[in-house]
């Protein structure tokens, strides 16, 4: 049974977050699919108003906490990523855009990524192909083909609630197969790690 690590990272600002609650609907779609095909999943979440300091420190000075060193190495070490981020004049927010500009450029290459966002009308939703597809496809991510927004009145029950629902199921199984397709992440590289044997080393020095 193979063991997949997927990392949810929501934007949200307020407590309680529309953007937490559309970005657990999106990860329990890919974990369901993930189970149902027999894999192990692990969810690690990272709700970025907890790092909201410490991001903008990183960027004044280069170092991240160690809280937000872990959050980080999350990211990059997981299987598949679930981002998701509220709309603001039109963008995702500055704190979720700065969170991937402390990000080591090379985090997410070919790594999936499901794209999701809220806002407070549907006009926001080509936000997420204007701004957050390209984002992350200069990245070079592999952005699945369904991104989801959740507009208020997709909260309300109705039709609105089932066309959010389908999308989420069907973006969970877009994700999810991407996931399977792929062999297990090794985790995020050992910055410390010794690339070179002693045995190497010596026969460098002797020759």
């Amino acid at each position: 049974m193979t063991r997949r690590t997927l990392a949810v990272v929501s934007g949200g600002l307020s407590q309680p977050s529309s953007t937490r609650l559309l970005a657990d609907q999106l990860a329990a779609a890919v974990r369901d699919e993930l189970v149902r095909a027999g894999e192990t999943v692990e969810l690690v979440q990272v709700e970025l108003r907890e790092h909201a300091h410490d991001i903008m420190n990183n960027m004044l000075t280069g170092f991240p906490s160690t809280a937000l060193r872990s959050a980080l190495d999350a990211v990059a070490g997981a299987d598949a990523l679930i981002a998701v981020t509220p709309i603001f004049n039109a963008s995702y927010s500055g704190l979720f855009k700065s969170f991937f500009d402390v990000l080591d450029g090379e985090a997410l290459v070919g790594r999936p990524v499901l794209i999701g966002a809220t806002g407070g009308t549907a006009r926001h939703s080509l936000a997420l192909e204007h701004a957050a597809r390209p984002m992350f496809s200069y990245l070079h991510a592999v952005v699945m083909p369904t991104a989801v927004f959740a507009a208020p009145e997709d909260w309300s029950g109705g039709s609105a609630d089932g066309a959010l629902r389908s999308r989420i199921a069907r973006a969970g199984r877009e994700l999810a197969e991407q996931v399977r397709q792929r062999p297990p992440s090794a985790g995020p590289a050992d910055p410390f790690a010794l690339t070179t044997s002693f045995e190497q080393m010596l026969d460098h020095s002797e020759s």
